[in-house]
């Protein structure tokens, strides 16, 4: 799980239910407006609506998986693996890693069956790259999901000042409406800045970096691939493949091998 993520909205969420009780909780009725809430919450879903097939709903919210959980693999474990692997090729021949791939992840199974089969390199590195420019424009389509989201959730928040706006406007003769109305229009600001800086862009963001982390994974697979298909001695495959890692992270990378586990946050 993804500790940063948790205690990030946690945190956020009391340090505004502080703020909003200054030091009272019964002040904390104030800040709830039935119509404020709706003009915020269904209006932006409304417009998501509109903006995005159901289809994509789907994906982003299983997407939305990993801002909360922490990926269960590492660039180390799939260097280890890639170097095992250089190693086995070397003392018993590149049909030797087709067992040895059976419980590896899909991306890299792939690859290493290609290498077996004695596809071309050439052909096997444009294969696995059009692979991960799909997944990068996947990635980028749940992204492109909460960053909508966090433009319309302010932007139904000033619609909804818009409207208490209107409402007050219109009732100056009647004081006693003037307060819920300006309530209105002060809240459905507060709802959609709330949403859209707390929430939804922060989600967009981690969900970025997570596609950043696997799109490295994959590009190490591809040259360490390329590189067990050249024969190449599993000293050379590790430093290279170590030159994707900053220093401060290649002392995790180990004679032990490990077999590659099935990851991906691919949706």
């Amino acid at each position: 799980m993804d500790i940063a993520t948790i205690i990030g909205l946690v945190a956020g969420v009391l340090l505004m239910i502080i703020g909003c009780a200054g030091g009272s909780f019964s002040n904390l009725v104030g800040f709830f407006d039935a119509s404020s809430f709706f003009i915020t919450i269904g209006g932006s879903i409304a417009a998501m609506l509109v903006n995005f097939p159901m289809s994509q709903f789907s994906k982003a919210l299983k997407s939305l998986h990993w801002a909360f959980f922490t990926k269960n693999f590492s660039p180390q474990e799939v260097i280890n693996t890639l170097v095992g692997y250089a190693e086995k090729a070397r003392r018993e021949g590149l049909l030797a890693l087709e067992e040895e791939v059976e419980s590896a992840d899909e991306f890299l199974r792939k690859g290493i069956q290609l290498v077996v089969d004695g596809t071309d390199p050439e052909l096997v590195k444009s294969i696995l790259e059009i692979e991960i420019g799909f997944l990068d424009a996947r990635h980028r389509e749940n992204r492109a999901f909460y960053e909508s989201w966090g433009a319309y959730a302010p932007a139904f928040g000033m619609v909804g000042t818009i409207i208490g706006l209107i409402k007050m406007l219109g009732n100056l003769d009647d004081p006693a409406s003037i307060g819920p109305a300006m309530s209105v229009a002060l809240l459905t600001t507060l709802y959609g800045a709330l949403l859209a800086y707390l929430v939804f862009n922060p989600i967009a963001a981690k969900l970025g970096i997570r596609s950043e982390e696997e799109i490295l994974l994959r590009q190490v697979m591809v040259e360490g691939i390329l590189s067990v298909q050249a024969g190449e001695n599993p000293r050379i495959v590790e430093e290279k493949l170590k030159s994707f890692l900053p220093p401060s992270e290649r002392a995790g990378v180990k004679r032990e091998r490990f077999r590659g586990e099935g990851v991906g946050m691919d949706v």
